[in-house]
C-alpha cells in the first residue's frame, strides 16, 4: 500500500492534468459542445492527423526549448522567467547575423546563425544571473522586467533600423533562403528544430546525472552552503546555470526565425517563453520529461484551431484549459507525500510496526535469558 501510494503521489502532476481537463469539459457543455467530441478534435488532429502533426512540431521547437530553458536553471535553484524576452534577444541576433554578414557555405552560415541566437539570450540571461550571484537582487523580478525590455528592443529594431523599406508592418527583410532550416515533413512547416529540442534533452539529461558540472549545479540548487564547503564556485555556477538557460531561450528564438518566420517581426512569439515555465514545473525540472509536456502543450496549442473547426467551439477555451492546467499542476507541486494524511498515517504504521518488532525481540530475549 505504501509503494502504491508514493507511486500515485509521484505521478500527481498527471493526475492535475486529468482533473484539469475534466474540469474543462464543463466549459465545452457550457459552449454546447459535446466534451469527448472536442477532445476528439484536439487531440485527434493534433497527434493523429500528418498535417495535424507537423503544426504541432512548429509548436513544439519552441516550447521544448523553453522549457528546457526554464528546467535548467531550475535545477541549480533558480528560477528564470525571462525565456520570453531571451528568445526575442536570440532571434535578433539570429536575424542580425543572416542579414548583416556576408553569405558563404551555408552550413558554416546557419551555424553562426545559430551560435549568434544563443550568445543573444545567454548575454540577455547573464544580467539576471550577475545581479543574483553577486548583488542577491531577485532573479524572478529582473528576468520578469528584462522580458518586457527585450521585447521593446526587438520592436524598435523590427520597426526602426530592420524594417524592410516599403513594408506594411513592421518586420526586416528576408533572410536567404540557403538559411532555411531543412523541413522534416515536408509539405508541412515542420522543421529540424524540433530534433535540436529532443538531442538537446537527452544531452542536457545526461550531463546533470554523470558530470561534474551537473552534480556541481544540482549541489548549488539543494544546498548552496554545502556546495561552498565542498569547494564548489557557487556564484560561477549562478551565472553559468542562468546562462546556459538563456542560450537555449535565444536558441527557440533563432529557430523560429531560420525555420519558421524567415525574418524578424514585431511580435512573433505568442508566449512560447510563458509555455517553458508551465511545462518545466509540469517535468520536475526533469529534461526528459520536459519533452514530453512540450509535446503535450504544443498539442493543445496546434489543435485548438481545428478543434474550433470541427465543434464550433472558440479556440479561446483551449486558453482557458491551459490556465486550469497551470493551476492544478502549481496545486500538486504543493502537496507533499510526507505531509499527506495518507504519508502520516503509513509513517505512524511504519512506526508502531517497528515498536511492536522491537518489543518482541525484547521479550524473546528475556525468555532465552
Amino acid at each position: 500500500m505504501d509503494n502504491i501510494m508514493r507511486a500515485v503521489f509521484a505521478t500527481r502532476t498527471l493526475w492535475a492534468v486529468v482533473l484539469a481537463l475534466l474540469v474543462g469539459s464543463v466549459l465545452f457543455l457550457i459552449a454546447g459542445a459535446n466534451p469527448l467530441q472536442a477532445y476528439r478534435a484536439l487531440f485527434g488532429e493534433a497527434f493523429f492527423d500528418y498535417f495535424g502533426f507537423g503544426a504541432t512540431l512548429v509548436k513544439f521547437s519552441p516550447i521544448v526549448l523553453a522549457g528546457l530553458a526554464v528546467a535548467i536553471p531550475l535545477r541549480a535553484g533558480l528560477f528564470n522567467v525571462g525565456a520570453e524576452g531571451q528568445i526575442y534577444l536570440g532571434a535578433l541576433f539570429c536575424t542580425a547575423a543572416a542579414l548583416y554578414l556576408p553569405e558563404f557555405y551555408w552550413p558554416l552560415h546557419m551555424a553562426v546563425c545559430i551560435a549568434a541566437a544563443m550568445l543573444g539570450g545567454a548575454l540577455w540571461a547573464a544580467i539576471a544571473g550577475v545581479l543574483k550571484a553577486y548583488r542577491g537582487i531577485n532573479e524572478v523580478i529582473v528576468t520578469l522586467l528584462l522580458n518586457y525590455v527585450g521585447m521593446n528592443i526587438v520592436s524598435y529594431a523590427a520597426s526602426g533600423p530592420m524594417m524592410e523599406e516599403g513594408a506594411p508592418y513592421p518586420y526586416s527583410p528576408e533572410i536567404p533562403s540557403s538559411l532555411f532550416m531543412p523541413p522534416i515533413m515536408p509539405p508541412t512547416d515542420a522543421h529540424a528544430g524540433a530534433l535540436f529540442g529532443i538531442g538537446l534533452a537527452l544531452i542536457l539529461a545526461f550531463c546533470l546525472k554523470y558530470t561534474t558540472f551537473g552534480f556541481a549545479m544540482v549541489t548549488v540548487g539543494h544546498n548552496p552552503r554545502a556546495a561552498r564547503y565542498a569547494g564548489i564556485n557557487v556564484r560561477r555556477q549562478i551565472v553559468v546555470s542562468m546562462m546556459l538557460g538563456g542560450a537555449l531561450a535565444g536558441l527557440a528564438g533563432g529557430l523560429e526565425v531560420l525555420g519558421v518566420k524567415y525574418r524578424l517581426f514585431q511580435s512573433f512569439s505568442p508566449g512560447y517563453g510563458f509555455d517553458g515555465i508551465v511545462v518545466a514545473f509540469m517535468a520536475a525540472a526533469n529534461p526528459i520529461l520536459v519533452v514530453v509536456a512540450a509535446l503535450f502543450f504544443a498539442g493543445l496549442r496546434s489543435g485548438a484551431q481545428f478543434m474550433q473547426r470541427a465543434v464550433g467551439v472558440d479556440s479561446t477555451v483551449v486558453d482557458a484549459i491551459q490556465g486550469l492546467i497551470v493551476m492544478f499542476v502549481a496545486a500538486s507541486l504543493s502537496i507533499r507525500f510526507s505531509d499527506s494524511r495518507w504519508g502520516r498515517m503509513l509513517a505512524q504504521r511504519r512506526s508502531m510496526e517497528e515498536l511492536i518488532a522491537a518489543r518482541g525481540k525484547q521479550n524473546e530475549e528475556k525468555q532465552n535469558a
